[in-house]
Formats: structure tokens, C-alpha cells, sequence
């Protein structure tokens, strides 16, 4: 790596606050309450204040762990989830720990620029055609290993937590053809990289992308993005840095994934 070649670093985590969108299922998502404060009278003049954090693993900008979805009772590679697998402590088999620190190519596919929207809404999943025509326009190609970020435009309205649940997301053809590139990643700024609620015709089950990436073909896939400033500036190839954090056993991870690009 070049340290002499100036670079602009884009911060890609949105914020953390109890209110913020989550999915039902992992409600509230995050609680922060101070447990020791700052206040006159103490022994000294230091002071000190300290909090405790109560978050659900699948809330805000984070990654799935491997150990997240099963299909037929078995997860990535035909792991068995049995009581020896899954404990009342977690995982003994690919949790969220086994996940290395990711230093990879990105590429960042702009499909609501792509579609001329502001956001894609619930109702109009975004499908292979939209993936392969947002990397033509864009110049981009993507293959083994990289990291695909894909945008919605859903990242704009993170405060907005009703409209962001509406958010629309991939089809289950797109998440299958971003599998057979070979790709190590996949993210998008929405709240589960599929649409919510949408049953696949062909697998028969809701969040079709998850079982495809995560248990077919332990692909990782991070969700809550946000890539309003990688697509203002239209970066769409870069270097893509994320650290999971080593809960032992856990299905999933807060991360605050970076993207870092030349500058100019």
C-alpha cells in the first residue's frame, strides 16, 4: 500500500440510538444508560462516568454471522444445529468470532441512480438486471472475493424509521447471482439486504437471499449501510475495511465498515 497517495476515508456505519430502525424481531436494538456520573463532591478532583449497552447483535449497521440462518436444521457447510452447536451460550460452530478481519476490494453498485429514484420503496425488489445494468453504467466488474455494496438510497432516511422499514430490497435471482460471482460479501443500506416480507416463489421462504448467501454459500452479508457519501461521490471501487467483533458464539456483530479510495 501507497501511505504517500492522499485518500479520503468514507465512514459507512449509520448512528446508534435506542429509537432508531431495527426489525421487529430484534426490538428495541439499543439501550444506553450511564451508570456512573460525574458529580461534585467526590474524593478528588477526578471524576469519571461509564455506561452499560444493551444491544441486539442484528441492530444497526452490522454483519451476519454464519450461525444467523439454517436451512432444514443445518447451517453453511451442512453443519448439524444440534445441542451440541447451539447452546444457551451461543455457537460452537461459526459464530460471529470466526469471522476474519475483512480487508477487501469493494465495489459499490448505485441501483437507485441507476433507476432514476430517490429509493427503492417495498414492492419492486431489486432484481439481477438492476445489479448487472447499475456495474455496466457504472464500468464496474466485480468477481471473486470482493466485497458488493449495494445501494438503495434507503441510507437517507435512517432517522425516519417508519419509512425505512418500508424500504424495498433483492430479489432472490440477485443474491443468487451475486453468489455465483464468487463474491465474500454483500451489504446494502436497508434493514435486511432482502425485502421484508416478500415470500421467494421459487425457495418458498421470506428473506430468500439470506438463505442463499449465508447457509448455500457462506457469503456474509452486512445490513444498515450507509452509502449516501460513496454515491454523491460516485467511488464505486474501493478498499473496504470491516472488524466483527469477537462475541464468542454470537449470530451477528456491530461493525463500523470503512471505505477508503484515492482522493480526486
Amino acid at each position: 500500500m501507497d501511505y504517500t497517495t492522499p485518500s479520503q476515508a468514507y465512514d459507512l456505519e449509520q448512528p446508534r440510538y435506542f429509537g432508531a430502525p431495527v426489525h421487529p424481531s430484534h426490538a428495541p436494538g439499543l439501550i444506553y444508560s450511564l451508570h456512573r456520573r460525574h458529580e461534585r463532591g467526590a474524593s478528588e478532583t477526578r471524576t469519571s462516568a461509564s455506561g452499560f449497552v444493551y444491544m441486539a447483535e442484528h441492530s444497526g449497521t452490522h454483519i451476519d454471522a454464519l450461525c444467523h440462518q439454517a436451512e432444514d436444521m443445518h447451517l453453511y457447510g451442512g453443519q448439524e444445529v444440534n445441542l451440541q452447536v447451539q447452546t444457551s451460550a451461543g455457537f460452537t460452530a461459526l459464530g460471529v468470532e470466526t469471522i476474519p478481519p475483512l480487508i477487501k476490494r469493494g465495489v459499490l453498485l448505485d441501483v437507485a441512480r441507476y433507476r432514476e429514484v430517490k429509493r427503492i420503496e417495498a414492492g419492486n425488489p431489486i432484481a439481477r438486471g438492476d445489479l448487472e445494468a447499475s456495474a455496466r453504467v457504472e464500468g464496474i466488474a466485480m468477481g471473486e472475493g470482493d466485497v458488493v455494496l449495494v445501494r438503495t438510497g434507503n441510507g437517507a432516511i435512517w432517522h425516519n424509521s417508519t419509512e425505512y422499514l418500508r424500504g424495498g430490497g433483492m430479489s432472490g435471482e440477485a443474491s443468487s447471482w451475486l453468489a455465483s460471482l464468487d463474491v465474500s460479501v454483500v451489504g446494502a443500506d436497508n434493514m435486511a439486504w432482502d425485502e421484508v416480507g416478500v415470500v421467494d416463489p421459487d425457495l418458498k421462504v421470506s428473506l430468500p437471499g439470506h438463505l442463499i448467501l449465508l447457509v448455500q454459500h457462506g457469503i456474509y452479508i452486512i445490513e444498515n449501510l450507509n452509502l449516501e457519501e460513496l454515491a454523491r461521490d460516485r467511488c464505486y471501487e474501493f478498499t473496504f475495511i470491516a472488524l466483527p467483533l469477537k462475541i464468542q458464539g454470537a449470530t451477528g456483530s456491530p461493525v463500523r465498515p470503512v471505505a477508503v479510495a484515492p482522493r480526486g
